[in-house]
């Protein structure tokens, strides 16, 4: 259990949000690479030179790795390989910041059927109320973008166990370095297929550089830490706002149209991700009573 102090709950709120900023505006900076490589691709070559990268930070000593440690970073490498290559292949399709609400609830569902409850079916009754209003018409959901997201929502979801387990059982960023270059593995078919094409076009290669460093070593290092400092359930409550920031990164950086429905839409994720997170919060209180 997290025993957070006043301090640590303050770095980790910001390394919560920090990562929440990255991400995102990493997913945007990515987009120019699919029209050369394609989604799939992208997502390959990011974790390719993400793992390169964290391995020359961290220098994880590989010969000390516990079994409970490589079964973290396998767990971890393979959720994020499935989830980031889904990801990719929904906002190839669909504007960014609904295929982060779409995304956002995987752990979503988790967390509301973990207690199946009244409650709990309403929160989850008013997120799909929510996904309904993003697909108005003109709103830029299509079928298969949606079902990429879900996918994602998925890989979110095993992705947030993982990677708490694997915070848990590693130090520093040894564990992410592992876990990305398990994840590079799992997706080095991508890689390989298409190196003839980035070697050709090797301004590619510099933006995919950017954006595993945003991504991989800042973001997914921040949510890591994050992880060390809060509750799970904290975490979750702050984590509920990332469709809001995906929003914005999308309005800013893509120009993508935001309607009345999509604020609506982000309105009824968010607010039943934090219903659902504060209830889980006050079991676990009781629970300690």
């Amino acid at each position: 259990m997290v025993r957070s102090t006043p301090r640590d709950s303050v770095v980790g709120a910001g390394f919560v949000f920090f990562a929440a900023i990255f991400i995102p505006w990493s997913a945007a900076l990515v987009q120019p690479a699919f029209h050369v490589i394609g989604p799939a691709a992208s997502s390959s070559w990011r974790f390719l030179l993400g793992a390169v990268m964290l391995l020359a930070i961290a220098r994880p000593n590989v010969r000390r790795f516990t079994r409970h440690q490589w079964i973290g970073a396998f767990a971890f490498g393979t959720a994020v390989a499935f989830m980031n290559i889904s990801f990719y292949e929904a906002i190839a399709r669909i504007p960014l910041g609904i295929a982060v609400v779409i995304e956002f609830l995987g752990p979503l569902l988790v967390a509301a059927l973990g207690k199946r409850t009244w409650r709990h079916f309403g929160f989850v009754l008013v997120a799909g109320l929510g996904v309904v209003a993003l697909s108005h018409p003109g709103g830029g959901l299509t079928l298969v973008g949606a079902f990429f997201a879900l996918a994602a929502g998925a890989g979110w979801a095993t992705y947030l166990f993982a990677s708490q387990r694997l915070g848990g059982t590693t130090n520093g960023l040894e564990g992410l370095a592992v876990g990305v270059s398990i994840s590079a593995i799992w997706s080095l078919a991508f890689t390989v297929s298409s190196t003839r094409v980035v070697l050709a076009h090797p301004y590619v290669i510099g933006r995919l550089s950017l954006v595993a460093l945003m991504a991989l070593v800042l973001g997914f290092g921040a949510e890591l830490s994050a992880l060390r400092r809060l509750k799970p359930s904290i975490v979750g409550v702050l984590v509920a706002f990332d469709p809001v920031i995906a929003f914005l990164v999308g309005w800013l950086l893509l120009s993508q149209h935001v309607s009345r429905w999509d604020y609506v839409g982000v309105a009824c994720v968010v607010f039943a991700s934090i219903g659902v997170t504060r209830d889980s919060s006050r079991e676990v209180l009781e629970v300690a009573r």
